[in-house]
């Protein structure tokens, strides 16, 4: 099968690390293409990037639809943005980061706290934990007084910044998983687990086991009714997006 992990930043230093971290858990007869838009914004934030963000995120599952014979895909953001708007490109599973995370923490125990970057992003976490329905299993979201591009360009003080926040939930929240809210911190999940000694869950790696799990099933996005394609005449338009 044919995976495609689209980072919806345009750092591509964090797309190779992706790329590695994919290469290493996926099945021997899974294919992984990790990509960044041809244009977008370098790190997502803020609402404002995620608004930015989305239209190349569309672009590259168009193209898996058109050209790249994707079999799902993975949104590599923990805002999972246009997901649901990519949802409505393709019929094949189409998983967001934080969705996938917080299915699996909820299964790997009774409650978690979700670790993630700056403050400024706390609420769009919360959005999307009350948004899939995880509200009575996430005790905490908690941030860190660092930016996304950290986790690349200091990533030693960032993690280390990250294993202090995930020591006060277990402490305070009594947190019995961690979710690393952040892309970023993919590549860093099983050292972190080694530190605190609790389940620590990457979206990345979730969301791409999910969806080989998803696609071994023959399980893809219903077109019934609210992730049905667009309207003909705005894929194909000057302003919409070619599918096929």
């Amino acid at each position: 099968m044919r995976i495609k992990i689209i980072n919806p930043n345009t750092t591509w230093s964090f797309t190779d690390a992706l790329q590695r971290l994919a290469d290493e858990v996926a099945r021997p007869d899974t294919e992984v293409l990790a990509v960044s838009p041809a244009s977008g914004p370098a790190s997502i934030e803020s609402f404002y990037d995620e608004a930015l963000a989305v239209p190349g995120v569309l672009e590259e599952v168009a193209k898996g639809e058109r050209e790249e014979n994707i079999d799902a895909y993975v949104l590599a953001c923990f805002g999972d943005p246009g997901l649901y708007a990519a949802r409505e490109l393709t019929d094949k599973p189409v998983l967001g980061i934080a969705e996938a995370a917080f299915h699996l923490a909820s299964m790997a125990g009774a409650c978690f706290s979700v670790v993630t970057t700056a403050p400024r992003v706390r609420f769009m976490t919360e959005h999307l934990v009350s948004r899939y329905g995880f509200g009575e299993h996430c005790k905490r979201i908690r941030t860190t007084p660092m930016r996304v591009l950290d986790l690349a360009e200091s990533p030693d003080t960032a993690i280390a910044k990250v294993i202090a926040e995930c020591r006060l939930a277990m402490e305070e929240d009594k947190a019995e998983a961690i979710v690393l809210g952040c892309a970023g911190m993919s590549a860093h999940r099983a050292f972190i687990e080694r530190e605190i000694g609790i389940p620590v869950i990457d979206g990345t790696v979730a969301a791409l086991k999910l969806c080989e799990a998803m696609v071994d099933m023959k399980l893809g996005t219903s077109k019934v009714l609210t992730f049905n394609w667009p309207r003909p005449e705005l894929a194909v338009s000057g302003r919409g997006l070619k599918i096929a």
